[in-house]
């Protein structure tokens, strides 16, 4: 297992990961959208793949794992224009809530692991 500088605050993250996750995935539900078929799968399969990266990140934390964070993070944020649910209102503000709040928390992480020296910890 990679041992990094701030390993509590990087798990901390990866767990309001796995909140946000689980929030994304279950919004078409909690918040009424079920029937805009878009909205609710983009909102379930980016709500999965957030967390499993997030779990990855909590049982081993690698790099690729924050950046596959960001990465899944700025897609749900653009999500609702790409995929075509910018009109629905409770759709667009968990998708772009969600994204942004996991794009933020993989900047955060990424920054977590750098050493003092500036350079990224590998191992």
């Amino acid at each position: 297992m990679t041992l990094w500088k701030h390993r509590s605050e990087l798990t901390a993250i990866n767990l309001c990961n796995l909140v946000l996750a689980a929030f994304l995935f279950a919004s078409p539900w909690l918040l009424g959208y079920p029937g805009q078929t878009a909205a609710t799968w983009t909102a379930c399969v980016l709500g999965a793949l957030i967390a499993l990266v997030a779990l990855a990140a909590v049982i081993d934390m690698r790099e690729w794992e924050a950046w596959a964070s960001l990465a899944l993070g700025l897609g749900a944020t653009v999500a609702p224009w790409i995929a075509g649910f910018s009109g629905v209102a409770f759709a667009l503000w968990s998708h772009v809530g969600v994204g942004l709040a996991v794009a933020i928390l993989a900047g955060v992480e990424l920054w977590l692991m750098q050493s003092d020296d500036g350079t990224l910890r590998t191992t």
